[in-house]
């Protein structure tokens, strides 16, 4: 068994150093395009809204997703965004106690060993998953959601289960950038924003390995970082001891102090704010942040989470962070706030000469 961990271990960081070796190589062939290309570095925890924001720069800068054979790619992961959903309501439902109507408790089995293969799905499967959906125990559960995790685009694919689950359907640009899909490996996309050229990297990857790679980037133009607002009374999925929004407090301390951009700027995107806006109504942040005081008022509640952060922010004097509120599935939301970068990149560069 002892030579068995070793092995493991050994192949862990072989992986971690060849991980490390490609972001040089890749880096190092980006250096020899041309000088005007700005690198940005996208940061932030899981579900902030990171990959819809790396999507709507496709569909703003590169036309993305506009052909039906692209958006049919991404068939396959809202198929398994929904089945995750129903599946986290159906086993949240049980944790909590929420009893289901006797008629739909027999579909629950049923549901739960559903293929996450469209080709498999039936019409019949369609119709089970509507039911329960529209069950009195999974809305109650529904209403709980804070407690457990579930996607934030849950609703929507399952108030749409039949147009989804339809063997023609083809994912629309609003599913697409509704959908959450885990960041694997390593995504670099270029695009032009009038003159200026940039590039946009974003790293998968687990955050323990994070600190053996971060230092391939410590030459980046700006660093962005997202946080979603609406997080602040949901606990991780790893620990559910945890507050999300503490973790993502933790993780940008970590990653606006590395003594690798102390002198980097950043944008923080405070995102999910629709989401804050209906939340914050009906639920403070004391929660999440016991010295809050500002009530249900959502201006207040926006201005205590920016300089929570923002007082995290060690070196002031050689370090800006630029914040932003917005919702990344609106793409002219996300198109306002690079069109700000840019100006804050330009007006840099003009200083810089």
């Amino acid at each position: 068994m002892g030579n068995r961990l070793k092995k493991k271990n050994k192949n862990d960081k072989n992986a971690v150093v060849k991980r490390e070796q490609f972001i040089d190589q890749m880096l190092m062939e980006d250096n020899t395009k041309e000088d005007n290309e700005y690198k940005l570095l996208l940061l932030g925890p899981g579900e902030s809204g990171k990959s819809t924001i790396l999507q709507q720069i496709q569909i703003i800068h590169q036309d993305g997703f506009k052909s039906k054979k692209e958006r049919s790619k991404l068939r396959d992961t809202i198929l398994q965004n929904l089945l995750h959903s129903i599946h986290s309501l159906i086993k949240a439902s049980v944790h909590f106690n929420f009893e289901l109507e006797s008629e739909n408790q027999v579909l629950v089995e049923e549901i739960l060993n559903l293929p996450t293969d469209f080709t498999k799905i039936t019409n019949e499967h369609c119709q089970m998953i509507q039911q329960l959906w529209k069950d009195k125990g999974i809305q109650e559960t529904y209403k709980i959601r804070h407690k457990f995790h579930l996607f934030d685009c849950a609703k929507a694919f399952l108030d749409d289960v039949e147009r989804i689950l339809d063997p023609d359907y083809i994912p629309t640009v609003e599913d697409i950038v509704q959908s959450r899909s885990r960041t694997t490996g390593i995504t670099d996309i270029p695009f032009s924003y009038g003159s200026l050229n940039f590039r946009i990297w974003d790293v998968g990857g687990q955050r323990n390995e994070r600190r053996k790679w971060i230092h391939c980037f410590q030459s980046v133009t700006v660093l962005l970082f997202v946080v979603s607002l609406s997080e602040y009374d949901q606990n991780l999925f790893e620990d559910s001891k945890v507050r999300r929004m503490q973790e993502s407090l933790l993780l940008f301390d970590e990653i606006c102090n590395s003594r690798w951009f102390r002198e980097t700027n950043m944008v923080l995107f405070l995102n999910k704010d629709d989401l804050f806006r209906k939340k914050i109504q009906k639920k403070d942040l004391t929660c999440c942040f016991k010295d809050y005081e500002g009530g249900c008022d959502y201006d207040k509640a926006l201005e205590y989470i920016k300089k929570t952060f923002l007082a995290l922010n060690q070196n002031p004097e050689n370090k800006t962070i630029f914040c932003y509120t917005t919702c990344a599935t609106e793409t002219n939301s996300v198109d306002n706030v690079f069109k700000a970068v840019k100006e804050t990149i330009l007006s840099n560069h003009i200083k810089d000469n």
